[in-house]
């Protein structure tokens, strides 16, 4: 049985959600629907795509991936289907399929040409989904779209490091349901930077000399339980993904709050590493 998957800035209090899935289930009843998200920050590609990649990994190969997010086909934003890495995935070239790849380059890119006379403010449902279903019952990329060769690049997230390889300048990409906070700088790119050397990670006015390999390094467990004061601590780790993660240990979003409220830190604000 295929699996489809969806990845959506939907929410959850309109009816988009529940049509999409009707809708699949309407071109083909023998698929398995999986939600990845609907959570996804209105239009946020970025967040889309940190999420989408962190998810897709852990799906049997030859999942189908649908992510609706900033879908509207323009002469700017085409439809594609991409076969990476022996998954399918489904929906615009805005530039989240190319941060989901990375480096790998995908195997197959068609920019979908099956519209015909079809004007649709909805394009995830009524385009997204034939699509998909066409992918669930073992039809080719070739018969939905023509072959294309790249995938739009968004460069502007990319981390910078300067000439003098000494500075790593980097952004937040995204805030979790804790309030963690993101950055763009992979646990690869910093190791091959730093080649050893102490560093100062500053995001506003808050600074980082340690980066820590899971949240509960932060506690002294030599310290009698009652005796410890470890929840609140603000902390920077290399999260499960391989990214550069601000925290706060414990945090809790409707009571304390977490690193993104309480650091003052959102969506694209800088963050610097430079190593000494």
């Amino acid at each position: 049985m295929a699996i489809i998957s969806l990845t959506t800035d939907f929410g959850e209090k309109d009816h988009f959600t529940g049509a999409i899935k009707g809708a699949i289930y309407s071109e083909t009843e023998d698929v398995k629907i999986v939600d990845i998200s609907h959570s996804v920050s209105p239009f946020n590609v970025q967040e889309a795509a940190y999420i989408l990649k962190n998810a897709y990994k852990n799906f049997p190969k030859g999942s189908i991936h649908v992510y609706g997010v900033d879908s509207e086909r323009n002469p700017d934003n085409r439809h594609i289907a991409v076969l990476l890495n022996d998954h399918f995935f489904v929906g615009a070239d805005n530039g989240i399929m190319s941060l989901v790849a990375g480096d790998r380059k995908p195997d197959k890119i068609v920019e979908i040409n099956i519209y015909n006379d079809l004007d649709t403010i909805f394009p995830a449902m009524d385009v997204f989904v034939k699509v998909a279903c066409h992918i669930a019952r073992g039809g080719t990329l070739e018969v939905v779209g023509k072959p294309v060769t790249e995938l739009k690049s968004l460069r502007t997230f990319t981390p910078i490091v300067n000439t003098e390889q000494n500075l790593v300048t980097g952004h937040v990409i995204y805030v979790d349901n804790y309030g963690n906070v993101v950055t763009n700088i992979s646990r690869q790119l910093f190791e091959n930077i730093r080649k050893g050397r102490d560093f100062e990670l500053y995001a506003r006015n808050y600074r980082f000399d340690r980066i820590y390999t899971k949240y509960s390094d932060i506690v002294n467990f030599a310290v009698e339980k009652p005796r410890r004061d470890d929840d609140g601590r603000r902390l920077a780790v290399f999260n499960s993904s391989g990214y550069v993660e601000l925290a706060i240990y414990r945090s809790n979003l409707e009571t304390v709050g977490g690193a993104s409220s309480l650091l003052g830190l959102s969506y694209r604000d800088v963050v610097t590493i430079r190593f000494l």
